[in-house]
């Protein structure tokens, strides 16, 4: 039993790590909490679920209870995401930035993005709640007495490589390096030359996919409602907060750690407590430890 909430509780950490990687990526180059953030993962759900409801269901690939389509349309739900998020910087942070706003200002915009993408998404689509597939999915046995469904096997391993592909592209890209010495130093960066704006822009741009695969991923795991996103904020900030702001790595254990509490503490309270196990992890670490427990700059 518990090693069947383990499993659960890692599969839940990965998909918190993508939307607490962007939420950081926001924090540490942006310099301030990005509510809207977790918004977008709703947002790329949906994306997602039309474009592969125009795309046709196409023939599942087995064992999985999906096919092609989904797959490309959460490629393109992700750039579609990405460049929804540059749009609201263009429209909305940004002209805070040019008058010089307040960081407590930002962050009272991003509520207010959040409430506008949330009721965005409840008009074009609906309060009530879709599928990606209607599929029957018998789970696998992946360990000895721990089984798991086809999906969560694929988002598992899908987390873990889009983890990877991120850390390779921070490491060594031009576009990287320069996102990692804007973290550091947003004033010596623009000192040597560094295009400040377009190191925004990709920071929204990576933001935005990553929570739009968490979203997709989220939906897989469970289904897709409005506020899919407005649910997972809090384990989001928790993770983020816990690794430490600007650390993707710390932003990774800090996502596997509040799935793997989230996913035990049902072993010993009452399954309807579990929402309120991210605020007390993130209390506890703010008391014990503000600055996270890994403090170095946007590293993978």
């Amino acid at each position: 039993m518990i090693g069947q909430a383990l499993a659960d509780g890692i599969l839940t950490g990965g998909i918190l790590a993508l939307g607490a990687i962007g939420y950081s990526l926001s924090v540490k180059i942006l310099k301030f909490a990005n509510f809207a953030h977790a918004e977008f993962l709703s947002v790329g759900a949906y994306l997602a679920l039309t474009l592969a409801a125009l795309m046709g269901a196409g023939t599942p690939i087995d064992p999985l209870s999906f096919g092609l389509p989904l797959i490309a349309a959460t490629i393109i739900a992700g750039v579609a995401t990405g460049v929804i998020a540059i749009l609201v910087d263009t429209l909305v942070f940004s002209r805070l930035r040019a008058r010089r706003a307040a960081a407590l200002t930002l962050v009272f915009a991003s509520f207010g993005m959040a409430l506008i993408l949330r009721n965005l998404v409840l008009l074009l689509w609906g309060p009530n709640a879709h599928y990606y597939g209607q599929e029957l999915q018998i789970a696998i046995e992946v360990l000895p007495d721990v089984r798991m469904l086809p999906d969560h096997v694929f988002v598992l391993v899908l987390t873990i490589l889009l983890v990877l592909s991120l850390h390779f592209f921070l490491q060594t890209s031009r576009v990287g390096v320069a996102m990692r010495a804007m973290a550091d130093s947003p004033a010596l960066s623009q000192a040597c030359g560094i295009d400040t704006a377009s190191v925004i822009r990709w920071t929204w741009l990576l933001a935005g996919m990553l929570a739009a695969c968490a979203g997709v991923f989220a939906g897989l795991t469970v289904q897709i409602r409005p506020e899919l996103g407005f649910n997972m904020l809090l384990a989001v900030l928790t993770a983020a907060v816990l690794g430490g702001a600007g650390n993707l790595f710390g932003a990774v254990v800090g996502g596997l750690v509040v799935g793997l509490a989230e996913s035990l503490s049902v072993l010993i309270i009452p399954a309807s407590f579990k929402p309120a196990i991210p605020f007390l992890l993130l209390l506890i670490v703010l008391y014990v430890r503000p600055q996270g427990l890994f403090t170095k700059s946007v590293r993978a």
